[in-house]
């Protein structure tokens, strides 16, 4: 079971009245508490407020969580301020000297409150001015008005003209950088104009080199072509040579050699017709 510190509220309709308990988180609010150990009534003036700080420290020992209004009355108590110390370890001695400063700081700012409070009084119960003092006063805030008015004028129109010069050096710095852009695209053309015309000429000497050595190829090739040619013609045979000439309607010229085998021929044909007629004769 988790312990809540919180308030329950007592009394009547419009007449509230409270008190500090100890009760389970999951109950209501109103619901049934395990301890009591403090009250609250905030109808008087001012607020009464009172606290069992043995019982408020048990319970804060033993891990019960306050509520936010709670642990603001326990922080206007010092009850706060002794579990911080009891729980860092210190001693009744160093608790004492602490809780004793800060009774002193806390009569001192009550102290503090109620000055402000009679100042307040005595603003409230000031007797009223006279006429004539109270126009002077008028006149006087007017003219405190109009100063602080004019000072805000041209406090603005210093403020505006501080903008229209940040604005018309941006407008000049925006000009100028457009400006440079522009330059930028018309240059970029003309280079890529420079870079086809580069393409271009590297293109036509690239087609020159190759149509030289295609031509260069040509002719090798035609001249290896005419040797093969003129390698693979076979020689001409006597036969050829008469076919020819028989064709040109000239007869060849009868060499040397063939006379020679014609006259062997013939003397040959003679020997075999005598042979003949000596055998037939027997």
């Amino acid at each position: 079971m988790s312990v809540k510190l919180r308030l329950k509220r007592m009394g009547k309709k419009k007449q509230p009245f409270y008190r500090i308990v100890a009760i389970d988180s999951r109950a209501a609010r109103d619901g049934r508490y395990v301890e009591s150990f403090g009250t609250y009534n905030p109808l008087t003036n001012p607020a009464s407020l009172k606290v069992d700080e043995d019982r408020a420290l048990y319970w804060l020992q033993q891990g019960a969580i306050p509520s936010d209004t709670v642990k603001s009355f326990l922080k206007k108590k010092g009850i706060l301020l002794k579990h911080h110390l009891l729980r860092s370890g210190a001693d009744e001695q160093t608790i004492e000297e602490e809780y004793k400063k800060w009774e002193v700081l806390q009569i001192e700012k009550q102290k503090r409150l109620e000055a402000l409070e009679e100042q307040k009084k005595r603003t409230k119960t000031k007797p009223e001015k006279s006429e004539p003092e109270a126009k002077a006063e008028i006149a006087e805030t007017e003219e405190a008005a109009t100063e602080t008015v004019e000072e805000q004028v041209t406090e603005t129109d210093t403020a505006e003209a501080k903008e229209t010069q940040e604005t018309t050096k941006e407008t000049e710095g925006d000009v100028a950088a457009a400006k440079t852009e522009d330059e930028k695209k018309e240059a970029i053309p003309e280079a890529k104009a420079e870079t086809a015309e580069t393409e271009e000429a590297a293109t036509e000497t690239a087609e020159e080199q190759v149509t030289e050595t295609d031509t260069a190829e040509t002719k090798e090739t035609q001249e290896t072509t005419k040797e093969t040619e003129e390698e693979a013609k076979p020689a001409k045979t006597k036969k050829d040579e008469k076919k020819e000439a028989n064709a040109s309607g000239t007869a060849p010229e009868k060499s040397e050699e063939d006379q020679d085998t014609k006259a062997s021929d013939k003397g040959d044909e003679v020997k075999d017709e005598n042979s003949e007629e000596q055998e037939s004769k027997k």
